[in-house]
């Protein structure tokens, strides 16, 4: 569950990278919003329809709970398609790579300070209910909720798939990744793409945080906190490679998992990043790179 969360966060962040160029270190304040943002509109939902998120089933939400999710998609991926226009556009054609770095790491700074402004530095939860794990094999217990995480995320990542090679858009973005310059002279606007990408990326990462906010809670740190497990997926999968990052998450939401109980959740960090660097004394271009 953790690698399918890790993963739609890096899936985004890996896009960014490969197609406009620069590590986004904004992209987990991304994650935040998308929760307080779903978090929100169940608020006001509730005040104004007396409407909760029900219950399907085992699982602890219903109905509302897609609502919440177009929602937080559309608000992320404005704000997403916000910081591109306002900030990331201009820097990038003057061809300042470092100050968009710069200018990224920035940006994930007030929109995290503007988060705990507005909602406080306390966790909210989307619901108070005890979810039951029930026994899938011995020794291995899960809730529905969790199944349904990970159900959710393989759809979306099929999704992806058949949109980066499928359909006209998912075509222009593999070629701008490879030639932006090939891209333009073929008629296709590079900006566009690049709109796209950004919106595509701030969907995904609201998908993360409101999955993350059902299953466990939502913070103001909750991105910042999954930056650095989301930049060592990408660079474990291959930095650039949409299925290497998947795979790197998976392997470091594994890696982190399988931490707390054999040595401790202090270490849970350091052990996937152990695990980053093995792989990558082998591999230097990660799981899916390119040979060296």
């Amino acid at each position: 569950m953790l690698g399918a969360t890790i993963g739609l966060g890096a899936v985004g962040l890996t896009l960014t990278y490969s197609i406009l160029g620069f590590a986004n270190f904004a992209h987990g304040e991304l994650i935040t919003v998308g929760a307080y943002a779903a978090l929100t509109l169940l608020w006001v939902v509730a005040a104004l329809a007396g409407w909760g998120l029900g219950q399907w089933g085992p699982l602890s939400f219903g109905g509302p709970f897609v609502l919440l999710l177009a929602a937080a998609m559309a608000l992320t991926a404005a704000l997403a398609l916000g910081l591109e226009r306002a900030l990331f556009r201009p820097l990038r054609r003057r061809g300042t790579m470092i100050g968009l770095v710069i200018a990224s790491f920035g940006a994930s700074l007030a929109l995290r300070s503007l988060v705990a402004f507005a909602w406080g530095p306390e966790p909210w939860y989307f619901t108070r209910e005890i979810a039951i794990a029930r026994e899938v094999f011995p020794g291995v217990r899960v809730t529905a909720d969790q199944l349904f995480v990970v159900a959710l995320t393989t759809v979306l990542m099929a999704g992806l798939h058949a949109l980066l090679t499928r359909t006209t858009l998912g075509r222009a973005m593999r070629a701008m990744s490879e030639n932006p310059a090939l891209l333009a002279v073929t008629g296709i606007e590079p900006a566009a793409v690049a709109r796209w990408t950004c919106a595509i990326g701030g969907a995904l990462a609201a998908v993360a945080g409101l999955l993350i906010g059902l299953t466990v809670q939502v913070r103001p740190l909750l991105g910042f906190d999954l930056l650095l497990p989301l930049f060592a997926a990408v660079i474990l999968g291959g930095v650039g490679s949409v299925y290497g990052a998947l795979v790197g998450s998976l392997v470091v939401g594994v890696a982190e998992a399988l931490a707390v109980p054999l040595i401790g959740a202090e270490y849970r960090a350091a052990v996937a990043f152990l695990v980053l660097i093995a792989v990558l004394v082998v591999r230097p271009t990660g799981l899916a790179g390119p040979r060296p």
